[in-house]
């Protein structure tokens, strides 16, 4: 009983400091509301993705290596406006692309929906814009790891790379970090690879795109097209990686993600009824669409208008030697 009573040892646990301010920025579009999960969200690569975070307040986190160093953004948003702040070497770099992360240069108004399933779906989401990080590296690295693997397998890649090799993010909860620099990407091991699931063609493919980052990143200034021509100059990128990239470095509203597993048979369903059309049927179906064909199927797929499965799912690989 004695002990029952007894006072308690103090905590030893360190108490947190609190954060730093940021600097701040607060934005409104010219016109229309803004949802900031639909735009932010093909950002995130998984759930536990440590460069990407929403928290219970509806603020969504994300840490980025920016021209300037890395950084940190936190972003809220009501109907109309957003609030930003930004820690780190290239906090004010990340305010400056503000704007452009949430759809400034995107141009919602010239979409016109051609289909009563697409009408709909945009009736629902008035506030998706597509955004641009102006950062290309950040979005090509995690699309090569995705390249023909289940997502499971890349997200756990990008996470493990990304926690050993990357650096805690500044002002940032606990266990978001930015990406690695090019250089240090370019001095993984071989194994350390391997340990991450990544086969040699994919890691090879990243190690031929750090070594010529500065020529990737500058593709964020170039128009889709061009911007694409220039990431497939390097072996192991292709149309699919090309596309995944640029609808989130420049907001590509026309890219199309052909040579995808998926994507062929949910247009083909949603339009023509037909779970197994090819790439050459998807981008008829999407032709009206000229122009903003990644919009009209970014509001296909968000409408959940997609086939059952027939067949089981894709099974993770397995790398290890025989």
């Amino acid at each position: 009983m004695a002990g029952r009573f007894a006072p308690r040892t103090p905590s030893r646990r360190p108490i947190p400091a609190p954060r730093a301010a940021g600097r701040t920025r607060t934005w409104a579009p010219a016109e229309g509301p803004l949802d900031l999960p639909l735009t932010l969200g093909p950002l995130r690569r998984g759930p536990a993705d440590p460069t990407y975070r929403t928290t219970p307040d509806g603020a969504v986190w994300r840490t980025s290596r920016t021209p300037a160093g890395p950084a940190t953004l936190r972003v809220t948003a009501t109907k109309d406006t957003a609030q930003a702040e930004a820690w780190g070497e290239g906090a004010e770099w990340m305010l400056d692309q503000l704007p452009a992360l949430l759809g400034e240069l995107d141009d919602p108004g010239a979409f016109a929906p051609r289909h009563r399933l697409v009408a709909e779906a945009h009736r629902r989401r008035p506030g998706l814009r597509l955004g641009r990080t102006g950062l290309v590296l950040e979005s090509l690295i995690p699309s090569v790891l995705e390249q023909k693997v289940t997502t499971t397998e890349a997200y756990r890649a990008w996470r493990l790379l990304v926690r050993k090799y990357g650096e805690p993010a500044p002002g940032a909860p606990d266990g978001m970090y930015v990406m690695p620099d090019a250089r240090t990407w370019a001095l993984i091991p071989s194994w350390e690879w391997h340990r991450a699931g990544v086969d040699s063609k994919r890691s090879d493919t990243v190690m031929r795109a750090v070594r010529v980052a500065r020529r990737m990143e500058e593709a964020a200034a170039m128009d889709p097209a061009k911007a694409a021509e220039r990431l497939r100059l390097i072996p192991g990128i292709g149309p699919w990686t090309a596309a995944e990239t640029l609808q989130r470095a420049i907001g590509a509203a026309d890219l199309v993600t052909v040579g995808d597993l998926h994507l062929p048979g949910i247009i083909g369903h949603a339009l023509a009824g037909n779970r197994n059309a090819d790439d050459a049927e998807m981008l008829a179906l999407l032709e009206p669409y000229a122009g903003q064909r990644h919009r009209a199927a970014r509001l296909i797929l968000l409408s959940g208008r997609t086939p059952e499965r027939r067949a089981p799912r894709m099974q993770p690989g397995n790398i290890a030697p025989l």
